[in-house]
């Protein structure tokens, strides 16, 4: 039995197209070649008649190094001398797991500063408060 529509596929606004198949495909698109950004998988389809169908998906595309930063969030206000800690990792060849520098360090949160303090304060006062009890 003939196949009954041909199927072409482009990514963003590329004039060659990526492949032209006929349906049903399975098709493994290979986004290592592409760069990390927006992009639009563009299907085309065409019947025997001659009539097209068109299908737009856009997607993500991020392959290259993730970057975390501290100390800066997206549209903050800031002034002064700003101090950045900025993080990049790549997942490598992904054959092997490397524990160096896959994870981004963060400084100490403000809240278990606080605890931090209260508990020494809350030590401090009971070492203080208990000797004055004579245990004898």
């Amino acid at each position: 039995m003939k196949s009954k529509s041909l199927v072409t596929l482009f990514i963003d606004d590329e004039l060659q197209p990526i492949g032209s198949f006929p349906t049903p495909v399975s098709f493994e698109l290979d986004t290592r070649k592409l760069t990390d950004g927006q992009h639009t998988l563009k299907i085309v389809s065409k019947d025997q008649n001659g009539k097209e169908g068109l299908k737009l998906i856009p997607f993500t595309v991020r392959n290259g190094p993730a970057i975390a930063i501290e100390g800066l969030k997206k549209d903050e206000v800031v002034d002064g001398i700003v101090p950045l800690m900025i993080n990049a990792y790549g997942k490598g060849n992904q054959t092997s797991f490397v524990l160096h520098g896959s994870e981004t360090p963060h400084s100490i949160p403000i809240w278990i500063i606080i605890l931090l303090i209260l508990f020494i304060g809350w030590a401090t006062f009971y070492v203080i408060t208990s000797g004055a009890i004579a245990l004898f």
